[in-house]
């Protein structure tokens, strides 16, 4: 099953991004499927877990002044949605950021 999936939208290069990251070890960016290495995948497991309160509740973020990312993220529980700018993140939120980051550039090869 998937662990979660990523809409994130933004100024500058590659700010476009669909990822989903599977259980099984595998993502998907932009509708190209990878293998994720196993600290990639521990890492998602973590982040799928710390963002299920927060998903249930279907939490969203008021973008701030000088938004440069937005992300939609989809776990079983629910979605959340947030920009690098939205004030009082969660730990949960700036983790899906970081790992948003290195999975897309360190598995997927799209660079910002």
């Amino acid at each position: 099953h998937d662990l979660f999936a990523v809409q994130r939208s933004g100024q500058g290069a590659n700010a476009k991004l669909s990822m989903v990251v599977n259980d099984s070890g595998s993502v998907t960016c932009n509708g190209k499927q990878h293998n994720l290495d196993a600290d990639h995948l521990l890492r998602a497991r973590a982040v799928a877990r710390a963002l299920a309160d927060q998903a249930q509740l279907h939490l969203e973020l008021p973008p701030g002044a000088n938004t440069v990312l937005s992300y939609k993220v989809e776990v079983e529980q629910g979605t959340v949605a947030f920009s690098d700018s939205s004030a009082d993140l969660p730990a949960s939120f700036t983790q899906v950021e970081v790992l948003t980051k290195d999975i897309s550039e360190d598995v997927c090869g799209i660079k910002r």
